[in-house]
């Protein structure tokens, strides 16, 4: 059987195949995936004196894999070319949309692979910086790369996320985040890889040591390993003073302990630990919840119930109009319920303050890690008050223990302690050197 007989063979219905005669040859190619400009450019302009696109020869048990991704097949009797005139149809670099700063660089990655490694080629300029490849998912064979910087990173890691990789035994990887369920551990609630749209956070990683993985059709990268102050205190904090950034990053740490904590701690004062308030700001809350007809704990989760949807219907809502929704659905429900009788003023004020903290941060796997963690404090204030709180906060803490990246324990830099790693996270200080867990080299390039 010829060649272009087992193509016809093997693409038998489906409609974007091309095949074309034409000067004793066939054209083949899929119609969605090439470029028909650079077909034309091709195939009517060619010459010989020119350096025309690279010819790639084939053989017929691999031409699937060019033939699916964009390439144009020229096919004799003999032997087939492989051209690649893949269609741009991928959006321009944009301003990131999440991980937003002020004073940082604007550009972000989008869902091409060779636009995100550039993004981060041109700000690291070395041979050093290597790349692995893995085409994943049966079907979808995406393009998925390990990045690290030699002689920085530590081979242990590397190998480790290879390993990982090569065993991943599924039909499609569609995404970044599909991938990183299978870097972590399941069993936590706690995201244990960091994801990012901004190629300076992932040029920041590869410098401390860390690992990155690219995947194509993707607009995001993963770093590995991710701890738990990485997700409160981002590195959007080195473009700033390290004076006045301070402040906000113990702002940030109060943040997260009000929004997983503050309904537990006023449950628990209010119904168990009168005697921890004073007494006229007792008398106040009494009044206050005079008319409410239910416990404090119902009225704490109606509450948290009403604003969860709220937020959920602010990120899947059109960005045009989403917050504006939110903030006139908050306004309404919250004023009609006090007036009704059914809230009290005070319960709308702790919830409000509880979702503004939590606002601060923008992973989503963190935001849902802290509402599990806040419904836990919330019931074990309603039944033992601040001696459930404690008993919570134990649990936490133990679990938090258990939680490791890429093997590595989740409260670094405090436990173990890592003093190069704490300078870059929970404060900023001046900080020539690396952290010795995550890197080979303690010699650190400043910008």
């Amino acid at each position: 059987m010829e060649i272009i007989d087992i193509i016809k063979k093997d693409y038998e219905q489906i409609s974007d195949l091309n095949i074309n005669h034409y000067n004793k040859k066939y054209l083949v190619y899929l119609e969605s995936l090439c470029s028909s400009d650079k077909i034309n450019e091709y195939v009517l302009k060619k010459d010989k004196k020119l350096n025309g696109p690279k010819e790639i020869i084939v053989n017929i048990n691999n031409y699937q894999d060019y033939l699916n991704n964009g390439y144009l097949l020229i096919v004799s009797k003999s032997k087939i070319i492989a051209i690649e005139v893949k269609e741009n149809n991928f959006r321009s670099i944009t301003t990131p949309e999440t991980q937003i700063s002020y004073n940082g660089p604007k550009d972000s990655f989008n869902e091409n692979y060779l636009t995100n490694l550039s993004l981060i080629k041109k700000r690291i300029k070395t041979n050093e910086l290597k790349s692995i490849d893995f085409n994943l998912g049966k079907y979808t064979k995406t393009l998925t790369s390990i990045l690290y910087l030699d002689n920085v990173a530590k081979m242990t890691n590397v190998n480790k996320i290879k390993k990982i990789l090569a065993n991943i035994n599924i039909d499609g990887i569609l995404d970044a985040s599909r991938l990183s369920e299978y870097l972590k551990n399941n069993t936590s609630f706690a995201p244990q890889v960091f994801m990012t749209e901004r190629p300076d956070y992932v040029c920041q990683a590869l410098l401390n040591g860390k690992i990155i993985i690219l995947v194509d059709n993707s607009p995001y990268a993963l770093i590995l390993p991710a701890f738990l102050i990485d997700f409160i205190n981002p590195p959007l904090d080195n473009y700033s003073k390290p004076i006045l950034v301070n402040s906000i990053k113990a702002l940030r740490i109060i943040a997260f302990l009000i929004t997983m904590m503050l309904p537990a701690i006023y449950i628990a004062l209010t119904n168990y630990n009168q005697e921890t308030i004073p007494l006229n700001i007792l008398l106040s809350l009494s009044t206050a919840r005079k008319t409410v007809p239910f416990p404090s704990i119902i009225e704490a989760l109606m509450m948290l119930f009403i604003y969860e949807l709220l937020r959920e219907s602010d990120i899947h809502f059109p960005k045009n109009f989403g917050s504006a929704n939110s903030i006139l659905g908050a306004l309404i429900l919250g004023e009609a319920s006090v007036k009704a009788g059914i809230v009290s003023p005070i319960m709308i004020i702790i919830i409000a303050i509880t979702f503004i903290a939590s606002l601060i941060f923008n992973n989503l796997d963190f935001i849902n890690a802290i509402r599990h963690y806040r419904l836990l404090f919330l019931i074990s204030a309603s039944l033992c008050g601040l001696f459930g709180i404690m008993l919570t906060l134990f649990y936490f803490l133990t679990k938090l223990s258990e939680v490791n990246s890429l093997n590595y324990p989740y409260t670094i830099p405090l436990i173990p302690f890592d003093k190069a790693y704490f300078k870059e996270s929970i404060i900023k200080l001046k900080n020539n050197k690396r952290s010795n867990n995550l890197s080979n080299n303690l010699i650190k390039e400043r910008d």
